[in-house]
């Protein structure tokens, strides 16, 4: 139904993956996952990889396809019902390649990226720490210099893919407290083996399965080949990592309510209620209209995000859309599922159907990656800054004269201009 907003190519990544999600990812798999049986399922990050599947937005050079975020986007969709621990641990090697492909070295892309996309190396991000979660500048994992190499101290936690990781790319504090706060931080590939533990493995309300954990750092010791860019670098390569970050939340997301909203309708057309099908009455009927509506706004807002990266748009464009697309989508995502459950009823609120399973995971959607309200402070100052370039330029009508009373005198807008 949406294939024009696909390439052709788009298109066949898109059944190839909806085939994979049918075919290769058994049903068992998410129960021993959500009852925390299975804490890293490695194999089906393997069978992606054979199928070249992962990293979809890299250079062939590398084990990709070198497509663009539309193909990645159908891409996560088809995965999103499968939940938000598969949806994650596919969009890993997106997220964590970024760094590699964007801003790390040929040596790094061939010991790290291209075993990544092969499906032999596993990876994983870690970015938040105990004491702050939206406060990224706030870190205070410390990297001190040791000869040529660096060592690591400090934790991170929720870091999702932790247990089944190889490596991770790494935050951490390289200035000291008279550095500028955009400049202190740097991006490390700390593999695990060289002393990071695993901690702590935490109880989730959804999302399970994924290895989520806290890691230890003690003196970990870091080659400088490791680095990322350069040291003080890990700013810059923060903001650049949100856009796979959020992108990848906002479009497997869309999978999970599309998931949620298929149930429940199907639902409404068997289930009879004083002598009819549910679906016939306007209460249930209007919520699946509603429903209907959400996940096209919310597809529409994502694939525009994706198209506005594809396209190069200026920076500052990108940022406030992939924000749009990551509140809009995960906030309306939810409206759906709370809906899909009130449509099935107290049947919805069991594990007799996956809708309860769907909630639980969608829940973690508005908070990691960027919280709803992280996103509107990107939102509200990227509009901002936009709104005053294009008041500058004076080539667009002035809407104020238009009002019915020309009384510039009644324009007060602070204390001093009543004294003039």
């Amino acid at each position: 139904m949406y294939d024009f907003l696909l390439s052709p190519k788009d298109i066949e990544i898109r059944n190839k993956v909806k085939k994979f999600v049918k075919e290769r990812v058994p049903a068992d798999l998410l129960k021993k996952m959500d009852r925390d049986e299975i804490q890293y399922p490695r194999e089906y990050v393997v069978n992606l990889a054979k199928e070249n599947l992962i990293g979809l937005r890299f250079p062939p050079k590398w084990g990709g396809q070198g497509l663009g975020w539309t193909a990645e986007v159908a891409a996560l969709e088809e995965i999103g019902p499968l939940g938000m621990s598969l949806g994650c641990l596919y969009s890993l090697p997106s997220i964590c390649g970024e760094a590699l492909n964007v801003f790390g070295n040929d040596d790094q892309k061939t010991r790290f990226l291209k075993p990544t996309l092969e499906g032999k190396k596993f990876t994983a991000e870690a970015l938040t720490e105990p004491r702050g979660g939206s406060d990224f500048f706030g870190a205070t994992t410390k990297a001190v210099k040791d000869g040529t190499d660096f060592l690591l101290t400090g934790q991170k936690r929720f870091v999702v893919g932790a247990e089944g990781a190889d490596y991770f790319i790494l935050y951490a504090r390289t200035g000291d407290t008279s550095t500028p706060s955009k400049d202190a931080i740097t991006l490390f590939i700390v593999d695990k083996d060289k002393g990071v533990e695993t901690k702590y493995l935490y109880k989730l309300l959804g999302t399970r399965g994924g290895g989520a954990g806290r890691l230890m750092l003690n003196k970990v010791r870091v080659p400088k080949e490791n680095v990322i860019g350069k040291v003080g670098d890990g700013g810059k390569i923060f903001y650049q990592m949100m856009i796979p970050e959020r992108m990848t939340s906002a479009a497997g997301i869309l999978g999970g309510a599309r998931a949620a909203l298929d149930v429940a309708a199907e639902y409404s057309t068997k289930r009879k209620q004083f002598g009819q099908h549910i679906n016939e009455f306007q209460a249930v009927s209007f919520k699946i209209a509603d429903s209907i509506m959400l996940l096209d706004a919310a597809r529409a807002i994502v694939y525009m995000a994706a198209r506005a990266i594809d396209t190069g748009q200026p920076g500052s464009i990108c940022r406030r859309l992939v924000s749009e697309a990551k509140r809009f989508s995960t906030e309306k995502a939810w409206d759906i599922v709370n809906m899909a459950m009130q449509v099935t009823g107290g049947i919805g609120y069991t594990q007799v159907y996956p809708i309860e399973k769907i909630l639980r995971d969608a829940r973690l959607s508005m908070i990691w990656t960027g919280t709803s309200e992280i996103m509107n402070l990107i939102i509200q100052h990227e509009f901002y800054k936009e709104l005053g370039e294009r008041k500058a330029k004076k080539d667009e009508r002035d809407i104020e004269k238009d009002a019915l009373e020309d009384a510039n005198e009644e324009k007060v807008f602070d204390d001093d201009m009543l004294l003039k």
